[in-house]
């Protein structure tokens, strides 16, 4: 990650418009702020939350709320609790998300 031309900033997120992107199960609701190529997410999955796709973007995924389960393709699983983090490269290895009681996130990719 190469961070340029972002001046210092704050962001109250809780002021910033929320979008709603079903799952195959579930809804995840994101707050999204771009800075240049640079994309800066609060999300909250729903309790029930499953991905509707297997995910090859690169993230930087910190855990601040509930158990998020993350699947690889090759059949690893991870279970993420508040204050923990994952990173993956882009097209390095395909996962995807599920919670069962809802969990919120931030993430940079």
């Amino acid at each position: 990650m190469d961070i340029r031309d972002i001046p210092f900033g704050t962001t109250d997120w809780s002021q910033i418009e929320r979008s709603e992107h079903a799952g195959a199960s579930g809804t995840a609701y994101w707050r999204t702020q771009l800075f240049g190529t640079l994309r800066v997410r609060m999300v909250d999955y729903t309790p029930g939350y499953l991905a509707d796709h297997w995910c090859h973007k690169g993230h930087i995924l910190l855990c601040l709320e509930g158990e998020l389960h993350t699947e690889l393709a090759d059949g690893r699983r991870f279970v993420m609790t508040p204050g923990m983090s994952y990173q993956v490269a882009d097209q390095a290895e395909a996962h995807r998300s599920s919670t069962t009681t809802g969990a919120r996130l931030f993430i940079v990719d």
